[in-house]
């Protein structure tokens, strides 16, 4: 349990999902909103409609074919 008071400050409410993540020997929790926002803020620059996944893919199957 996370006492109420860290749970206050932090903005936290029962009910609220929070992700563990482990970070130079540290154990860090964040809530789901706020992890979602920072991987926003890291794909901003995407542009709408592209895939990283499937140029991943593309990228993948090119070095493919020239390893044969």
């Amino acid at each position: 349990m996370i006492p109420s008071q860290i749970r206050r400050q932090l903005g936290i409410a029962p009910g609220d999902v929070l992700i563990a993540l482990v970070e130079d020997e540290r154990l860090v929790l964040e809530k789901r909103e706020v992890a979602l926002q920072r991987l926003r803020r890291r794909f901003v620059h995407i542009p709408a409609g592209v895939s990283l996944a499937d140029e991943l893919i593309t990228e993948r199957r090119q070095e493919s074919r020239r390893e044969d």
